[in-house]
């Protein structure tokens, strides 16, 4: 089948920055800050409704209890039965970041709680597909006693059935929405099961299991198992805090407890070997770590792993106490990133190309698919597509290179189109077009025939079409408004640097202001480096603006949407402004 494609008739370059700006604007009045926090922060915090000191006080002790998890007993009868009894514990662990610490933190903990047996599967997503999945149940050799699911299991009924018929107990932990019908298991820990009381909704999978573990301990706790030496769940909190910002999970106050911990563990040289050798060929600073770090530098070097190759390789790196079979595995990721990115970049312009050869297409709802394409990928082609287009987007691929009959989508959406529920529309509506689906309100996954490849783009199109109007298709840049004359201090970008965590439902700040272009240089091939003037004060101004060079030189007079950023460079730091946006002024 040659590359096809639904899309937008959208102008390129019109496609490629923000349509609108938009300031936010404070959810109330701050109080109680006291002269400490800068004024400018006061009001970045209160723009998200964080209006008291409490709000941002990330202790460890201010955390959800487990015990308010549905299902949390049972999953803790069964695996306190599992470790006195010494069984063979299975974690089966899914391909992505998320994925991989939770699969580190399980072994890792069960192994502190003294479980003696414990091994670890991931499935390969080219062999055995998604989750616990029967072609995984039947590669498992020798077969476990009891299967520990992370970050999967909500959707795998045929596998879990297929465990359950080979004497295999099953606990499933997982944080994805359910489909209609769920697996038979013996216990399942899901806070986003239809009636959970538990009050976040937004624990990644790595959260989730860390969870089981925090109730597993305490049972022991009450039991007087351990004696005078407890074992320390602290110490898995990088792989939580990793796992965490990089699946993208809304930070509410629960998950920014999570984050910061390990953030905090991890500039006190205290993080695992394969976090910290990560950290380092990602040429970050474990002293000055933030979310975003681990976000855009370590999380990639991991999934990439189960994009292109094998996460077994991930995993070792998270499990290894050795700091030179640490570096090793980091290297070898880093890699793997390095052809994931080359990989990527070809898939993206293909893409790109077929956009503006789509002049004909009106579609709201994209869909894109090549045969040539890399199915570990085309979640990335579908981010980079929805970014540029403001449009949900769904890039297909071949499920496997030998077989073109099966195809894999991967999907990315907009605020207020909700993904799964449009996926789970189609299925009711045309039952059989999807053989499988799954996910969250901004990103899903699923598999189709080939052959009902343009039945399913239409059927796409017509659900988003009728979700969304004009106006939720136009993209919206939010900002803080403008910083004062002089306002872009060091003191202010050292305290928005640590005033996180920042990450998704809980933006890193941007600014806006009208500059003046006094010079402009382009770094390497595709980067911009500006010195801007502030024109209410004369003020000169380092910026940087990367991926920005197209071949034409920025405004002379310029509105900049920018993050304030500390330029470490030799030892002393200074003031930089990151942009993420410009326009004329």
């Amino acid at each position: 089948m040659p590359a096809l494609a639904s899309l937008a008739r959208l102008a390129r370059g019109r496609a490629l920055k923000p349509s609108r700006l938009q300031r936010r604007a404070s959810q109330g009045i701050p109080t109680g800050w006291g002269d400490t926090v800068h004024p400018v922060l006061q009001q970045v915090y209160a723009a998200r409704g964080v209006l008291r000191p409490a709000q941002v006080e990330h202790r460890l002790a201010r955390l959800l209890s487990p015990q308010s998890l549905g299902g949390m007993a049972q999953a803790v009868d069964l695996l306190i039965e599992a470790i006195r009894g010494d069984w063979s514990i299975l974690i089966a662990g899914d391909y992505d970041c998320d994925g991989a610490t939770g699969t580190a933190v399980a072994v890792r903990g069960l192994r502190l709680l003294g479980a003696t047996r414990v091994s670890y599967a991931v499935p390969n997503r080219f062999i055995h597909g998604y989750g616990l999945s029967t072609a995984l149940v039947e590669s498992l050799q020798p077969k476990p006693q009891l299967i520990v699911t992370v970050d999967n299991g909500v959707a795998s009924v045929a596998g879990v059935a297929s465990a359950r018929a080979l004497g295999i107990r099953v606990i499933v932990t997982d944080h994805h929405l359910p489909g209609a019908q769920l697996p038979a298991v013996d216990a399942m820990v899901n806070p986003n099961l239809a009636g959970d009381a538990f009050p976040s909704k937004a624990l990644a999978g790595v959260g989730v299991i860390f969870y089981l573990l925090l109730a597993v301990r305490a049972r022991l706790r009450d039991q007087a198992a351990f004696g005078a030496r407890e074992p320390d769940l602290s110490s898995l909190l990088d792989l939580v805090a990793l796992g965490t910002v990089a699946d993208l999970v809304p930070l509410d106050f629960n998950n920014r407890v999570l984050v910061q911990a390990g953030l905090k563990r991890i500039r006190q040289g205290r993080a695992c070997a394969g976090i910290t050798a990560l950290i380092e060929v990602a040429r970050r600073s474990v002293a000055t770590l933030c979310a975003s770090d681990l976000g855009f530098a370590v999380g990639p070097r991991l999934n990439a792993a189960g994009r292109m190759e094998d996460m077994r390789h991930g995993v070792e790196c998270l499990l290894t106490d050795d700091v030179g079979q640490a570096r090793r595995y980091a290297e070898q990721l880093s890699a793997i990133n390095l052809e994931r990115r080359e990989t990527q970049a070809s898939m993206v312009a293909e893409a790109e190309a077929m956009v503006a050869g789509a002049t004909h297409s009106d579609a709201v709802g994209v869909t894109l698919y090549d045969p040539s394409w890399h199915a570990g990928v085309i979640g990335l082609v579908a981010s980079k597509l929805k970014d540029r287009l403001y449009r949900p987007v769904i890039a297909f691929a071949p499920a496997s290179e030998d077989d073109a009959g099966d195809l894999r989508g991967s999907a990315r959406s907009i605020a207020g189109f909700h993904i799964r529920d449009a996926l789970a529309l189609i299925d009711a509506r045309e039952p059989g077009l999807i053989q499988r689906f799954g996910g969250h309100a901004m990103a899903a996954g699923l598999s189709l025939q080939a052959g009902d490849y343009p039945r399913f783009a239409t059927a796409f199109d017509s659900v988003a079409r009728e979700s969304l109007q004009s106006g939720q298709l136009e993209s919206v840049l939010h900002t803080d408004g403008e910083l004062p004359a002089g306002g872009a201090s060091l003191l202010l970008a050292r305290q928005l640097r640590y005033a996180g965590p920042w990450g998704q439902a809980f933006p890193e700040p941007l600014f806006d202001n009208l500059f003046e272009c006094a010079s402009w240089r382009v770094m390497g091939e595709r980067h911009l480096r500006l010195q801007l003037r502030d024109p209410r004060d004369g003020s000169a101004h380092d910026a940087v603006m990367f991926n920005a060079w197209h071949g034409q030189p920025p405004p002379s007079r310029l509105r900049a949407v920018y993050e304030l950023v500390i330029n470490d460079w030799q030892g002393r730091e200074s003031v930089r402004l990151l942009l993420r946006h410009i326009e004329p002024a």
